[in-house]
């Protein structure tokens, strides 16, 4: 064969470095399970046995409220042909495991108290975790939500942090699995880069390995998504947080306050929340950095049929419109949000997943000659990855996957 051009080793040594250099800024998406949601639970009301009370509690409400197939699928708005089987898997995974991830919090939900007060709620707290993890009763994930830098309580922050990992080292000899801080109320990278040299001198101190130690973001300022210069200021975050950031979760109501949102506004599925997640979904696509939407403020003021329908039928359907953008974890803070993050969770993952899996199946045969099949590779993965989702949430049994 001729070739015009006596060499392009060059050109395609410098094309390999910018594929690597984007490699390794975007390693794709994380290892791992993701949790569907994040419980919020103030620190003074968490005791070692708050998830299997919730999980109690949201399953009486299931059985008082939805004691059938009929009346489930009328709550939640479900095709006939699903409500029975959403209903019994549900109903399965609040006795099994109801808590998926859990956040024990001293931040807003907590408030601000006197250093005597919130030093002897972090040892009550330490007690808690050391007790259910001995019992195996810790959710799969778990961790603390420390207060802000931005607003005056940084010391604070670092002094329930340091507490809180200490004595429980003292206590466990360890720290277990699956621990997360959650950092909210971002407004700098600097901050950012300021917390990471804390947690640095914490490992130190501690005698934890380097980088144990990581932290999610809470994206609820105006000024996490767009800097002083105007420009997206996610990008700036994460890489101040030197490879610890695991997630960024949406705040709905402190970023909804900020805009000027009036109260009845402040809510969800606003299109100015579609702004910030969309903006969140664009600079860590591909990087590894998990994405959790907020929460839904609305519980039943009591037990009556009409209060329990009402917040069920709003969380559904806030977490319908987180999943249909593409935000597959959420925040829960009620006992009550449980049965309709589920029920919300496992619809949508069962409705259609029949086709779902035809057409992962037919592409797999396509790929080794068997025409007839036009989907991309890309939306075979998407298609595979959402079928890995509704497994590991407990909404379809793995069984039913195609070989690939």
């Amino acid at each position: 064969m001729n070739f015009s051009v006596s060499s392009f080793d060059d050109l395609s040594a410098r094309i390999a470095a910018v594929r690597d250099e984007h490699g390794e800024r975007h390693p794709g998406g994380a290892d791992g399970r993701q949790p569907v949601h994040t419980v919020y639970v103030p620190a003074d009301r968490f005791s070692r046995s708050t998830p299997a009370d919730f999980g109690a509690e949201a399953l009486r409400l299931l059985n008082t409220h939805t004691p059938g197939a009929g009346s489930f699928g009328a709550a939640f708005g479900l095709d006939p042909e699903i409500a029975g089987l959403v209903r019994e898997r549900v109903a399965a995974k609040l006795s099994a495991e109801p808590v998926e991830d859990v956040r024990i919090d001293f931040e807003d939900g907590y408030g601000v108290r006197p250093d005597a007060e919130e030093d002897a709620h972090v040892e009550q707290v330490v007690e808690a975790v050391a007790a259910a993890y001995q019992v195996k009763g810790l959710p799969h994930y778990w961790g603390v939500r420390i207060k802000s830098f931005a607003d005056g309580g940084h010391e604070r922050a670092m002094r329930t942090l340091d507490g809180f990992l200490t004595a429980l080292r003292d206590r466990l000899g360890r720290l277990p699995g699956g621990f997360t801080i959650t950092f909210p109320k971002v407004v700098a990278a600097e901050h950012v880069a300021l917390f990471v040299e804390y947690l640095d001198r914490l490992e130190t101190a501690l005698g934890l390995p380097s980088g144990i130690l990581r932290f999610e973001i809470q994206v609820e300022t105006p000024e996490a998504i767009l800097d002083g210069e105007g420009r997206t200021a996610l990008r700036g975050i994460a890489a101040a947080a030197g490879g610890r950031l695991t997630a960024a979760h949406f705040g709905v109501y402190d970023y909804t306050a900020a805009l000027g949102l009036p109260p009845h506004e402040q809510r969800l599925d606003h299109p100015a929340c579609d702004f910030a997640r969309h903006i969140m979904q664009i600079t860590f696509a591909g990087t590894g950095v998990r994405l959790s939407d907020g929460s839904t403020n609305v519980i039943p003021r009591n037990d009556g049929p009409d209060e329990v329908n009402a917040a069920w039928a709003t969380h559904a359907a806030h977490v319908l419109h987180s999943l249909r953008h593409g935000f597959y974890q959420g925040w829960d803070l009620h006992p009550a949000h449980l049965p309709s993050r589920y029920a919300a969770v496992y619809a949508f993952h069962l409705n259609g997943v029949d086709d779902v899996i035809g057409r992962v199946r037919a592409w797999h045969e396509q790929a080794a000659g068997d025409p007839g099949v036009m989907d991309e590779p890309a939306t075979i993965r998407a298609l595979t990855s959402r079928l890995r989702r509704a497994v590991d949430c407990g909404a379809l049994d793995e069984s039913v996957l195609p070989v690939s």
